[in-house]
């Protein structure tokens, strides 16, 4: 077969298969009719009267794609029965005025929250399945998905309280994360289930707005064994005002260590990244190095060279000779640079990667200033990009404030990295990142680890007579109850067992990243700030839906999701989605437009004026 006629097949396959699809068999919507299950009254026993007959509902869903609904209403003549019977079967697969079924609901839900499809990923596809969308309506529909399973979560409160209870109880793990001087995204997760309890959107961490969500979550699951949550007095006023007093408050070792490792370093690292910024340091380099691309590309044998152990200087001919300065000044800047990215994904003050790149440079200058020797038969214009290299760190290794504070910081680098190994939390050899809870060592063998290393801290006047390490061994004392809590103990119905609390609260911190990576899947925007305005607070509750247990509990018997969505009444769906709408702050058109406007002080004083004489 010549090439030309696998081509015409090609075309003939790609012409059929665009002729059959769901949308060119049928020529026109197909009327399917619905009718009540109920034909006599159950009153009087009379056969029931047709009172209206509709046919102008175009509807869709994915079994077969789009049709037209004919629905019969039928009531009773013969009695004082006034009831109006209408189609169980439609109800059970459309919302009340609802153009797209059930399944179609929960598809956009899956496909957005769980697939991390885009909106126009996901109209596609429905497309294909002969359900024609706007890319407006698959926003709606995921924003309604999410407001059915918010009710269908609420109705399983008292299971899953239940279910709690058979674990021996809850513990409640709250966290806030927020972009961009957005509002707050407060979640509470039970870290026996995994599931996430509640969620709400507050403008600070103030007590008086935890509270709500708190006395929310009470209502729901009752009292918790314990919470667990970060350093913040907001939390701890809620919690006290809302599950008591006496209620047993553990701080998560990893809160606990970042808050003080910030306080101790962030002076320092402050003024180290400041520094280099000033200098330009990142971009000078890169820009130094642009030019000697070229060269290492094209000459692969230089690079097997320079990184060979055996490689020798009578291995390079005298052309390769001359080239060697470029690509080891190229190959230092690149070791440099990726000192910016250097870390094991704790972030600060765990990871330092400025201070690591600014240790780097100092290591590059100092080889590249033994190197001038080592390739002193050089030409001189073989080792200009060596000696320009090194020009561009000068100001940098001249920098006397920048080398003070780098020095500065090493000793209480080396002390806050003691506390971590005692605290077994985030290991400084550790690749786990966000996702290392402090594995399972007994909590007593790391209060005893802590007692050392405070004594150690103590003995040291140096380091106990130091502003900083005064305010280290304060917290470490406020917080120890907190910190090292014994196993919790508990009756359930199999009997008493031991609970040991969870150390950290990473839970919430691996949540919130996965919650954030979804967004920039779905958007490509890596900021979060304008998606947490306009969300509704109880979208993370899609992430229980992957949890088996939590999904036999809000089936609660039921097949499919689908099945729970339709016992929910559409009235109190639109009630949901106009509380979420609330939780924005909407600002007038008018008054947008005026704040928009420059002269908007001189514009508002004027009508002040004028309307105050």
């Amino acid at each position: 077969m010549t090439f030309s006629n696998l081509r015409l097949v090609r075309q003939l396959l790609d012409d059929a298969h665009e002729r059959f699809t769901p949308q060119n068999l049928i020529a026109d919507y197909p009327v399917i009719c619905f009718a009540p299950e109920i034909t006599a009254c159950p009153i009087c026993g009379n056969r029931l009267k047709v009172k209206k007959t509709k046919t102008d509902r175009l509807a869709f869903t994915l079994h077969i794609g789009g049709f037209r609904v004919r629905e019969t209403w039928l009531g009773c003549d013969s009695c004082d029965n006034r009831r109006i019977y209408r189609s169980g079967e439609l109800r059970r697969l459309f919302p009340e005025k609802g153009n797209f079924g059930f399944d179609v609901i929960a598809h956009i839900g899956r496909r957005l929250f769980l697939g991390n499809r885009t909106i126009t990923e996901t109209k596609s596809e429905l497309s294909a399945l002969n359900v024609p969308i706007s890319d407006s309506e698959v926003g709606f529909l995921g924003e309604k998905f999410i407001a059915y399973l918010t009710i269908a979560h609420r109705r399983a409160a008292s299971r899953l309280r239940e279910m709690m209870r058979h674990n021996g109880g809850y513990m409640l793990h709250i966290d806030a994360t927020c972009e961009g001087g957005g509002p707050l995204l407060l979640t509470g997760v039970d870290a026996i289930s995994s599931t996430v309890l509640w969620n709400s959107k507050i403008p600070t961490e103030k007590a008086v707005h935890v509270t709500p969500f708190l006395r929310q979550i009470n209502d729901l699951y009752g009292r918790p064994l314990l919470v667990v949550m970060d350093m913040s007095n907001g939390f701890e006023n809620a919690v006290r005002e809302v599950f008591g007093q006496d209620m047993n408050i553990l701080i998560c070792h990893f809160h606990f260590l970042r808050d003080i490792g910030k306080d101790l370093l962030g002076k320092e690292y402050d003024l180290i990244r400041n520094r280099l910024r000033k200098h330009g340091a990142g971009s000078k380099l890169r820009y130094r190095i642009r030019p000697m691309r070229t060269l290492v590309d094209e000459n692969p044998k230089l690079v097997d060279n320079l990184t060979s152990q055996a490689a020798v200087r009578e291995s390079l001919t005298r052309d390769e000779l001359e080239s060697m300065p470029t690509l080891i000044a190229y190959s230092l800047v690149q070791w440099a640079l990726a000192g910016k990215s250097d870390g094991s994904a704790y972030g600060f003050p765990f990871d330092r990667p400025h201070m690591e790149f600014a240790l780097r440079i100092r290591d590059a200058h100092r080889e590249i200033e033994e190197l001038k020797k080592a390739f002193n038969g050089n030409s001189l214009n073989s080792m200009r990009p060596l000696l320009k290299t090194a020009g561009s760190m000068r100001k940098i290794i001249d920098d006397k404030v920048l080398w003070r504070a780098v020095e500065g910081i090493k000793k209480k680098i080396d002390v806050f990295d003691k506390l971590r190994k005692a605290m077994r939390i985030a290991p400084c050899d550790g690749e786990r990142g966000l996702n290392d809870g402090g594995g399972d060592e007994p909590i007593g063998k790391i209060e005893e680890r802590v007692g050392k290393f405070r004594y150690y801290v103590l003995k040291d006047r140096k380091l106990s007579n130091t502003i900083e390490f005064k305010k280290m061994l304060r917290q470490i004392d406020k917080y120890w109850q907190s910190l090292f809590a014994a196993p919790v103990t508990v009756d359930t119905p199999s009997g008493r067992i031991s609970i040991q609390p969870q150390r950290t609260n990473n839970i919430m911190e691996q949540f919130f990243r996965r919650l954030k990576r979804d967004h920039r899947r779905r958007t490509g925007d890596n900021s979060m700030a304008r998606r947490l305005k306009t969300m509704n607070s109880n979208m993370p509750l899609v992430k229980n839906i992957e949890n088996k247990q939590y999904m036999d509990i809000l089936l609660d018997g039921k097949k499919s999701i689908e099945e729970v969505f339709a016992e929910i009444d559409a009235e109190e769906v639109r009630k949901e989605m106009n509380c979420s709408s609330e939780e924005q702050e909407k600002i007038p058109t008018r008054v947008k437009k005026m704040i928009k406007s420059k002269n908007f002080l001189k514009q508002m004083l004027k009508s002040v004026r004028i309307m105050t004489k």
